[in-house]
């Protein structure tokens, strides 16, 4: 008859089996969020330089006397500062998006839908490493901000409106 232990021995070796793959997933993915978070950090380097030189160029801009201008050299000037402006609003925009992305990876929430709280698919993340929505929800909140907007016109509304959410 035996102890069992033959009959054990191809259980344990699947359990040790199951054991090993599992950690092993977990170091790759680990090694895949470790990755992530540094080319997150990176880019976000790369942001806070970017806008820094913009405030200092800004700066060093304003200091310096100005020549007497005509009326349209004047507007392209304005124009041009504009969307400097937007431009670097944008970059600032993104940093905290890329903050708030590096917060989710350290708390194991990154890639998860924050509307549905399902898993955002590889592919968006790749193109958009900071999003927060899969893209059917990012669809349906785009689409409702637009119905939103189009009846705000269609009542004459002219006050402008602002999101407060990403």
């Amino acid at each position: 008859q035996g102890t069992g232990l033959a009959h054990d021995l191809p259980l344990r070796a699947v359990k040790e089996l199951q054991a090993s793959m599992r950690m092993r997933t977990r170091t790759t993915t680990e090694r895949r969020s470790h990755k992530l978070k540094r080319m997150l950090e990176d880019r976000g380097r790369e942001l806070v330089h970017e806008v820094q030189g913009k405030i200092r160029d800004a700066r060093n801009g304003n200091a310096k006397e100005c020549d007497v201008l005509d009326e349209g050299e004047s507007c392209e000037i304005d124009f041009q500062a504009e969307i400097g402006f937007a431009l670097l609003q944008i970059k600032v925009e993104t940093l905290n998006a890329i903050d708030a992305a590096v917060r989710r990876l350290e708390e194991g929430t990154y890639g998860d839908c924050v509307e549905c709280g399902d898993e955002i698919h590889e592919a968006r993340l790749r193109a958009l490493p900071f999003a927060i929505r899969c893209r059917e929800c990012e669809e349906a909140r785009e689409m409702s901000t637009n119905r939103s907007r189009g009846l705000a016109s269609r009542h004459g509304s002219s006050a402008p409106r602002f999101e407060l959410s990403n």
